[in-house]
C-alpha cells in the first residue's frame, strides 16, 4: 500500500525512481526493497520522501 502511494506521486510529478533516488540520496535498491516487500521505509526516509514531494508524512500512513 505504501509503495503504491509512492508510485502515485512518481506519476503525478513525472519523476522516476532513479531521479528521486539521486535527488534524495536514498539508494535505488532501497526503493526496490520497499517495492518487493523486503523492507519497509523507516520514518526518517518517509520524511525525506514526503518533503521531496511536498506532501505530509501522513499521506503514506492514511
Amino acid at each position: 500500500m505504501l509503495y503504491e502511494k509512492f508510485l502515485e506521486l512518481l506519476v503525478k510529478n513525472n519523476k522516476t525512481t532513479y531521479q528521486v533516488a539521486k535527488d534524495t540520496h536514498i539508494s535505488n535498491s532501497t526503493f526496490s526493497d520497499w517495492k518487493c516487500g523486503r523492507s519497509t521505509p523507516k520514518l526518517n526516509k518517509l520524511k525525506i520522501i514526503a518533503d521531496y514531494f511536498d506532501v505530509p508524512i501522513t499521506y503514506f500512513i492514511e
